[in-house]
């Protein structure tokens, strides 16, 4: 860990971002790969997966990203300490909210004809890759994020921190892979079609952190407004998508656990190596 993270505190802040989403989207190729070795994926483990997901993504939600930006935003805005931290949360949500009425996309274990977003001819498979690429798109901005928020030393947020979500999204990417993939495999695509498009959902990632890691290195001010906005996008995506997708057969209490498993261990992660 140590070494990964002097290794990239040399990179610079975008470069360093790059090397770690294009870490996350690997870990999610490799997950999807799972489909070359299995023919099914058994219902109780996709919905812990999608549980174990969204814990990951709400406790870096606070502990990565709302966190340090209240404490930067009590720094620049003592008076009104609560504003930068608030205002870029709702934001967050509210842009993933705008792609979610205006990209036509289908949610994993839902039927075609549940699909959201504007009336499309396109397949279903398709419409479930532009929904894990609204899902994806947040983590890769909120890694991009604190890279460039660690580079200009702002208290509470560390190369280390930002390895540590990375390793954090990456480690919840594996299941996710595999959640994508198999599906698609049950819907009548071929091995190699469903691993495409299981690896391809998040290819956004490292687009998305190179993205977070520039605006945040180059346009200082808006610092405590990203790690909010991280923040709101991953908590819209949480409620809104990956724990419905649980929700819908006889292993909601699994997907509770896996949820609450997920969230204790990148709290740990984020806590102690962080």
């Amino acid at each position: 860990m140590s070494t990964i993270v002097s290794y990239l505190s040399d990179q610079g802040p975008v470069l360093s971002a790059l090397l770690a989403t294009v870490f996350t989207w690997l870990v999610t190729a490799v997950g999807a790969a799972m489909v070359f070795f299995f023919k099914e994926m058994k219902r109780s483990w996709q919905d812990v997966s999608l549980g174990f997901t969204g814990g990951v993504m709400l406790a870096a939600s606070f502990w990565s990203l709302l966190s340090p930006a209240i404490e930067l935003s009590a720094e620049q805005y003592p008076d009104m300490s609560w504003m930068p931290a608030a205002v870029g949360f709702t934001v967050g949500a509210l842009f993933v909210y705008g792609l979610d009425k205006t990209a036509p996309h289908l949610h994993i274990n839902f039927e075609p004809e549940e699909a959201e977003g504007p009336k499309t001819k396109l397949h279903h498979t398709s419409l479930l890759l532009i929904a894990i690429t609204i899902h994806n798109f947040p983590e890769g901005l909120a890694v991009g994020v604190l890279f460039g928020a660690a580079a200009h030393g702002t208290e509470g947020v560390t190369v280390a921190s930002a390895v540590t979500l990375a390793f954090g999204i990456g480690m919840q990417n594996f299941p996710e892979g595999f959640a994508v993939a198999m599906p698609l495999r049950s819907m009548g695509a071929s091995r190699w079609k469903s691993f495409w498009y299981g690896q391809l959902s998040a290819i956004v990632e490292p687009v998305a952190g190179v993205l977070g890691a520039t605006a945040v290195y180059y346009m200082r001010p808006v610092l405590p407004y990203a790690l909010a906005f991280a923040a709101g996008a991953m908590v819209y995506v949480v409620v809104e998508e990956v724990i419905p997708e649980t929700q819908r057969d006889k292993f909601t209490d699994y997907a509770v656990l896996g949820l609450i498993a997920g969230f204790v261990v990148m709290m740990v992660l984020d806590v102690a190596l962080g």
